[in-house]
């Protein structure tokens, strides 16, 4: 049975400093109170990070191969519990409870086996001259989660942390808390040593904040929206922290003339609704020729009105609620922006889709006609809005594409993959994915501009975690 009125700090379930402090956990489904959690404070915060920081004396000294030991008994007991884990993300933030089991549940246990195996090649000494250079563990992390992939981004920071020798504190999202305190429960049962993993639960103006500027803590490892990130950034100034981030995106899917578009339109289609938009690497700018404009309205329209929201736990449901009240608003706010600045609405629009009177569900929406100064084209709406826009020719649709103050994602479709790989070049992103390939799991994953800095995922977000020192005459005569 889940406790969600503790947190894990030193081995050990345990009770706030400050008792009394909570917050309702909210089906987007149904709009009703599923449960409290507890929230911490700054006092946590400290307590955390004093376990961590005597953990790091003893685990940044580990070998490999205890390392190794250890991540594989992760594996072995994450395996066990993925169900649960799968049924907690879709209840707490909407995705239906196949796609919560096999991918959000499935991407969590995919970022621990990766990096097990990048931890048994990687080699943490090379030589330069008469210098060893070594790579060490960067200390006590401090980790800010989001809600919308959140076994993602968890495992994603923890895994290659463990992976490097550091400690570490972990504050998930307050919107999807269960799916985290398994996680704690996981790491638990395998055997991380106390100290080692810390989880607390709390609100970012108060745990993320004290967090960010604890002088304690030696690196901040922040997943979400750009201007949280920037305030993260701010506050972990003063101590010369280390700032690892992944932040908001407005990505541009670039379809050529030549390419096949149907099955083009119709992948970006599907890949813009998934997880309810709430992607931050989503393809929500398809960039097309503009004599194709109709055409590609048409196609679009088709995969939006066989899209069918409902009941994540319903069969045959394929889009589920958005997270909250809150973004529920704003993605109507925009919705609402996109008709009143003369966007072509092509399927959906304000308001609950057919056949739902409750819960946080958004239309499935596509505008055409888009033009990249609309507030549409421009803001991170994440929800299930697609803006079609159209270019002139090759060189209009790159920069169109690079016309953003994101650089998180970036995709093409061409009549051959040596135009794709010519144009996706040119796009200025972290991640670019050609003719319809899905991302690497072993490549980095992260953006340029303000989608962020660093990279996670493989034998980059490894490196995230590790210090260079130079040891000059270590090899001398």
């Amino acid at each position: 049975m889940v406790n969600r009125m503790q947190f894990y700090i030193d081995g050990a379930w345990v009770d706030p400093v400050v008792k009394g402090k909570s917050t309702p956990v909210v089906n987007p489904a149904t709009e009703e109170a599923m449960y409290e959690i507890a929230l911490g404070s700054k006092a946590d915060v400290d307590k955390a990070v004093a376990a961590a920081k005597r953990a790091f004396e003893t685990f940044s000294r580990t070998s490999r191969e205890e390392r190794v030991a250890l991540l594989t008994k992760i594996v072995e007991v994450y395996k066990g519990r993925m169900k649960e884990i799968g049924a907690a993300v879709s209840d707490e933030m909407g995705a239906p409870l196949p796609m919560a089991e096999k991918l959000q549940a499935g991407a969590g246990l995919g970022h621990l086996m990766n990096t097990l195996e990048v931890l048994k090649k990687y080699e943490f000494e090379e030589t330069m001259g008469t210098a060893v250079i070594v790579r060490e563990p960067v200390g006590v992390v401090g980790m800010i989660t989001p809600w919308n992939w959140p076994l993602n981004q968890i495992a994603c920071k923890v895994a290659p942390a463990l992976a490097a020798g550091c400690t570490m504190i972990l504050k998930p999202s307050e919107f999807t808390p269960t799916s985290a305190l398994i996680f704690a429960e996981i790491l638990h049962e395998a055997g991380v040593p106390k100290g080692v993993f810390n989880l607390l639960n709390g609100l970012g103006p108060e745990v993320g904040a004290a967090m960010s500027e604890h002088p304690d803590i030696d690196m901040i490892s922040f997943t979400g929206s750009t201007r949280a990130g920037v305030d993260v950034a701010k506050r972990a100034a003063p101590t010369v922290k280390r700032v690892s981030q992944e932040l908001g995106g407005k990505s541009p899917n670039v379809i050529l003339d030549g390419a096949d578009l149907t099955k083009a339109v119709t992948g970006g289609v599907m890949h813009m609704f998934n997880n309810s938009g709430q992607s931050c690497n989503a393809p929500s700018r398809m960039i097309v020729p503009l004599s194709k404009m109709k055409e590609v309205a048409a196609i679009a329209k088709g995969v939006a009105d066989k899209t069918k929201a409902g009941d994540p736990r319903a069969d045959g449901t394929t889009i589920g609620p958005v997270v909250n009240r809150g973004q529920w608003d704003k993605i109507q706010a925009l919705i609402q922006k996109g008709i009143d600045e003369g966007a072509t609405l092509v399927a959906g629009g304000p308001g609950l889709p057919e056949g739902v009177n409750k819960g946080f569900y958004v239309r499935p929406t596509i505008f055409a006609d888009v033009t990249n100064d609309m507030t549409i084209a421009r803001e991170e709406i994440f929800g299930p809005v697609l803006t079609i826009l159209g270019a002139k020719d090759e060189a209009d649709a790159v920069k169109i594409a690079n016309d953003t103050p994101y650089g998180l994602a970036g995709y093409v479709s061409a009549d051959t993959v040596e135009t794709a790989r010519r144009v996706g070049r040119q796009i200025r992103a972290g991640n670019v994915n050609l003719q319809g390939v899905p991302n690497e799991r072993t490549a980095p994953f992260g953006g340029y501009k303000q989608s962020g800095n660093g990279r996670e995922w493989g034998r980059y977000g490894l490196e995230e975690y590790l210090e260079a020192k130079a040891v000059a005459g270590y090899n001398a005569a």
